[in-house]
């Protein structure tokens, strides 16, 4: 079963821990999609942002949701056990203490640690695609916005002042949308080390470095030899 994850995480066409996605599980209809922090559309913002923009904000829940490879259904989750690993109850415990605690409340729940594994590497999989595809969407806006420009270059001798200003205009949109990107990839990097640390606590902790989800699960399956 580990070797199985393992395969499917880190193959030639998955992606490890926070590196490259492979191929694309994320509802292609999503699209470029202006959200506020509830994932829903942003009032007040022009045809233009809302067509073109980012879900940069949009909530993670809502990417799991509507990815095409869906997380397993189970009552517990790896959200659940980032949840309990996060709770107030095991705040100041020594890691080995506390990764008991969460097996202990995990086994009287009777969940099942290595559909807790294949949890997190589907959801991290889902979130590396979802960042793929932003950015092949942002190329793509650039490269439309980079057209336009060109366009108004050539009229600028005719209304010089009216196309400098849709340039400018088009320039901070861009720039916009690129600290969209930036910004969701930073709190996606935060959500990944997050479920990493979590799913740390579900093996083994002598010796281990468990910087990434890879260190994780290979010490899930030398735990298991």
């Amino acid at each position: 079963m580990l070797k199985r994850w393992l395969d499917f995480a880190f193959n030639d066409n998955g992606a490890s821990s926070c590196g490259s996605p492979g191929p694309d599980p994320v509802n292609p209809g999503l699209g470029l999609m202006e959200m506020d922090e509830e994932g829903e559309h942003a009032p007040g913002r022009s045809s233009s942002s809302e067509s073109a923009g980012t879900p940069a904000s949009g909530s993670f829940e809502r990417v799991y949701r509507n990815a095409t490879v869906k997380p397993p259904r189970i009552p517990y989750g790896i959200l659940k056990v980032m949840s309990m690993a996060d709770s107030t109850h095991l705040a100041g415990m020594h890691p080995e203490v506390k990764r008991r605690a969460l097996l202990m409340a995990l086994e009287a729940a009777g969940a099942e640690i290595e559909d807790l594994l294949q949890d997190a590497v589907i959801r991290q999989r889902i979130l590396h695609d979802f960042e793929e595809k932003a950015q092949d969407r942002l190329r793509d806006f650039e490269a439309a916005k980079a057209v336009d420009n060109q366009a108004i270059q050539a009229e600028l001798d005719r209304v010089t002042g009216q196309y400098m200003m849709r340039i400018q205009a088009n320039v901070d949109e861009v720039a916009r949308q690129q600290d969209k990107v930036r910004g969701w990839q930073q709190r996606k990097q935060r959500e990944c080390q997050r479920m990493t640390e979590a799913a740390a606590f579900l093996v083994p902790q002598e010796g281990a470095n468990h910087r990434t989800l890879t260190a994780v699960l290979e010490r899930a399956a030398g735990a298991r030899r």
